[in-house]
């Protein structure tokens, strides 16, 4: 589960992703067995032509002897493994060790296994079929374009199998969205690009759109997209939503709207922090700090609509945050939080394209801190209790 992220900024660091951790550890393999010789460190080739180098953090054989002259034997395999470095991106699996086990084979050819840590696909929906080991699309291309290249350099003919682990990736994988996924005993391989750009987050939105997908592909038409763990705990409560309706976007509701657009579902419901829901209402996609700030200036204009007095509208303005502009607009009975929800319904509807066009009803529900709901936008038969209201 995700925290509603803060408003604070700070320069942020790439990283790289699990599926580049895989790649480098793949290619140490194969040169270790094909040469004998061990490496401390590995280039890597990203899918658009950047070069990174990774450490290896250990590599060693494990066979029945250490005869080096039976190297291309089927009885040895090779171990390699390196550290995720995700920058200051906010993934799970920063730290975490992935690891390669590769054999040699006569048979030409790659043959990727799930190792341990590494879940296996159990639902359709995802851009893998069920009993996949979880590598997907990208990552498993790269992996199979490193060993080619091994293979050619060395003149290699045979053929490769290999599982792609991550250390403690079991438990790891239990602070992620997997389960809901149908991603089960472990984590997913992932990777578009091979860079993790703090809080463009690939992994993040890849979980986002594979969400949906899973969701559509078992029949549901209903889901919700929530900024964080209140938000996502408010609106399960209210709906006794299954988990595998449950989107947690952070603050990619961009994201949810692009493959809505592209794979609609009859209902969307979207429920986050009121400070989130004022940037969506101001029509940000990216509800970040880096990327976007809560304007009091356009709170202040949705006041003046409800009817604020002169006094009330420069308050808000000189309010500290969006829950003090809203606690204040309660006590001059402005209704604040059904017209911030009412703007945010709007601008992710016209993302959407209308009802008609998309058949896609939203609503949008905005929460305090406490995990109470202070706002609400839409046609629910029964809206839920509104906070101070």
């Amino acid at each position: 589960m995700w925290k509603e992220s803060g408003e604070q900024n700070k320069p942020l660091r790439t990283g790289l992703t699990t599926g580049t951790c895989a790649t480098a550890c793949a290619a140490a393999c194969a040169r270790f067995l094909l040469t004998g010789n061990k490496a401390d460190t590995v280039s890597v080739i990203l899918p658009k032509g950047q070069v990174v180098e990774l450490s290896v953090n250990t590599q060693y054989l494990t066979a029945p002897n250490t005869d080096q002259t039976s190297k291309h034997s089927q009885t040895y395999s090779a171990r390699s493994s390196t550290i995720k470095n995700a920058g200051d991106d906010p993934d799970v699996t920063h730290g975490a060790t992935i690891f390669v086990l590769l054999n040699l084979s006569k048979t030409p050819g790659i043959k990727l296994l799930a190792g341990e840590g590494v879940g296996t696909v159990t639902r359709e929906g995802l851009a893998l079929a069920v009993g996949e080991p979880a590598i997907n699309p990208v990552p498993r291309q790269m992996i199979i374009d490193h060993l080619n290249q091994v293979a050619q350099q060395y003149h290699y003919l045979g053929g490769f199998t290999l599982a792609v682990g991550v250390e403690n990736g079991e438990a790891i994988a239990l602070k992620t969205m997997n389960g809901r996924l149908g991603i089960i005993g472990g984590l997913s391989i992932l990777g578009t690009t091979g860079i993790v750009r703090p809080f463009s987050c690939a992994a993040w939105i890849a979980s986002i759109t594979q969400g949906i997908d899973v969701a559509k592909a078992c029949g549901l038409e209903h889901i919700a997209a929530s900024t964080g763990n209140r938000s996502e705990h408010a609106i399960k409560s209210w709906y006794n939503m299954q988990d595998m309706a449950l989107i947690e976007m952070g603050d990619f509701a961009g994201a949810v709207l692009k493959h809505l657009k592209k794979h609609p579902i009859k209902k969307l419901s979207i429920c986050g922090g009121f400070g989130k829901i004022t940037k969506l209402a101001k029509g940000h996609m990216d509800l970040h700090s880096r990327a976007s700030s809560i304007d009091f200036n356009y709170i202040a204009e949705i006041a003046e609509q409800e009817g604020a007095s002169a006094s009330l509208i420069d308050a808000i303005k000189q309010a500290n945050t969006s829950i003090e502009a809203l606690h204040l607009c309660q006590v001059g009975y402005i209704d604040l939080g059904n017209a911030i929800c009412e703007a945010a319904r709007s601008v992710a509807q016209a993302k959407l394209g209308t009802i008609i066009d998309t058949g896609i009803e939203v609503e949008v529900m905005a929460i305090n801190r406490q995990g109470e709901f202070i706002g609400y936008a839409g046609k629910a038969i029964q809206p839920p209790t509104i906070a101070g209201a």
